[in-house]
């Protein structure tokens, strides 16, 4: 006998817009740390490489949850896993708002990270409950608002943490989060589960995957300190090799594996996995550098910028990355794939290599900042439209997974690199990196960034309209 699921409950404007601010409130707390990072550095007394951790640990955190959020949702209902998910950020939007220090912040961002798993969340809901033309436009809708929450909080952090204190950058938009919940809670129907697909989640891959980027984020923050801690920084090394063996030999023998690294065996996937690492590298290394410099005393040899004027100097840096996404995919349609890459590569690895020879000036800053993040959304959109279309329809969830993996490491190296070059350069008993350590970050990021082009030109040219 076959049990027929009654057709989910439709649902009004109210229902969206409840995902909307929910997606507003997730994206303000997802960007606070960004613009507040110097500020943060100061009152918890950390060094740059604690710092380039700190700003970080979200972002692994969501690349881990975010296809197990998905999966559950499928099979478990999209409601009733996006409440439960948003009651784990809730938490860890609490924890960060009340840390005393570095442990208790990082756990508070650890749980933070598991907001990133609403965005496909919402869409599970959209799809469910409405027909497909409505659910396109709401789509774009909670995306957008995503965008610009991610901008307000950007905005508002500096003032908020300066004129109330660090503590309240967290705790408002956290209850911001919390009464979104609620009225999502409220409005939106149930929505019915879907079928299991009997394939399980890879709980071992993602363990092992856990430990691995952990270990390897440990291991860059103490690369500095290798004169003093030999033989921790050495443990580390032969614990990161034990993670990295073990999850290889998992994932290649498990029945539905997190990410099936058979996949990199195709050349337009390994490019693809490269390219992102590489750019993703010298895109985060600037964005680490960028707001320690403006946060250098002008005795020394910066701009002495608060949080809050930082956090206006990197709107427009904002503003590029989410005009870069539509740009990138109209530039893929029109000439291909590989022109659109090269174009963002020579983009980037041009306004790097500028910074480390001219950044005198504020607005020197602001500019190389915007076009490093135009540069890094055109070449990410570009290269996931080419890597989705090379690949059977049914392989785009684990090709697309591998470039969000080798994403989230390229990003996660890149800041821990940067972070480890200013704790190098910075002079015993002083608290200010040398300038000399600045210049050394930048001109590395562009280079590691222009070797990219080796690889962009073996690309295909992509599919053009």
């Amino acid at each position: 006998m076959t049990t027929t699921l009654a057709p989910p409950a439709r649902i009004g404007r109210a229902a969206v817009g409840a995902l909307g601010l929910l997606a507003v409130a997730t994206g303000a707390l997802e960007s606070v740390v960004t613009p507040t990072l110097p500020l943060l550095q100061r009152e918890l007394d950390l060094s740059p490489a604690e710092g380039a951790l700190l700003s970080i640990v979200l972002l692994i955190t969501g690349a881990l949850i975010t296809p197990v959020a998905g999966k559950f949702g499928d099979r478990y209902g999209g409601k009733r896993v996006l409440i439960r998910l948003m009651a784990v950020v809730s938490a860890g939007g609490l924890v960060s708002a009340l840390a005393p220090n570095l442990p208790v912040l990082l756990l508070g961002q650890v749980l933070q990270g598991a907001m990133v798993g609403a965005l496909p969340l919402s869409f599970i809901l959209v799809r469910k409950h409405l027909p497909a033309g409505d659910s396109k436009v709401a789509i774009g809708v909670v995306s957008g608002l995503f965008v610009g929450g991610g901008m307000a909080g950007t905005l508002a952090a500096g003032p908020v943490a300066e004129g109330l204190s660090r503590h309240w950058m967290f705790a408002l938009p956290t209850i911001a989060v919390i009464g979104s919940t609620l009225l999502v809670n409220r409005l939106m129907p149930d929505d019915p589960p879907g079928r299991a697909d009997g394939s399980g989640i890879d709980w071992p891959g993602l363990v092992l995957l856990s430990g691995t980027l952990v270990t390897l984020m440990l291991v860059l923050a103490l690369a500095p300190d290798i004169a003093s801690q030999p033989l921790v920084l050495g443990g580390l090394v032969v614990v990161l090799a034990a993670f990295v063996t073990g999850w290889i030999a998992v994932e290649r023998r498990a029945a539905a594996p997190m990410v099936d690294l058979r996949m990199l065996a195709r050349p337009a996937i390994w490019k693809a996995c490269v390219l992102t690492f590489v750019i993703c590298v010298g895109t985060s290394m600037a964005v680490y550098l960028v707001p320690q410099l403006f946060a250098v005393p002008t005795g020394a040899y910066g701009f002495g910028a608060g949080a809050t004027e930082i956090g206006f100097f990197l709107l427009p840096g904002a503003v590029a990355a989410s005009l870069a996404g539509p740009i990138g995919g109209l530039g893929a349609r029109r000439f291909g794939s590989r022109a659109v890459v090269t174009a963002g590569v020579l983009m980037m690895a041009g306004a790097l290599l500028v910074l480390a020879a001219v950044h005198s000036e504020v607005w020197h800053l602001i500019v190389g900042k915007a076009l490093i993040a135009l540069a890094n959304g055109l070449c990410v959109t570009a290269m996931m439209t080419s890597t989705a279309t090379s690949v059977d329809q049914g392989d785009t969830g684990i090709a697309t997974s591998l470039v969000l993996v080798t994403r989230v490491v390229g990003y996660a190296v890149g800041a821990q690199a940067g972070g480890a070059l200013l704790t190098a350069g910075t002079p015993s008993g002083s608290d200010v990196p040398a300038p000399s350590a600045f210049v050394t970050g930048f001109i590395v990021a562009g280079a590691v960034t222009a070797l990219s082009l080796l690889v962009t030109r073996t690309m295909s040219k992509g599919v053009k309209e």
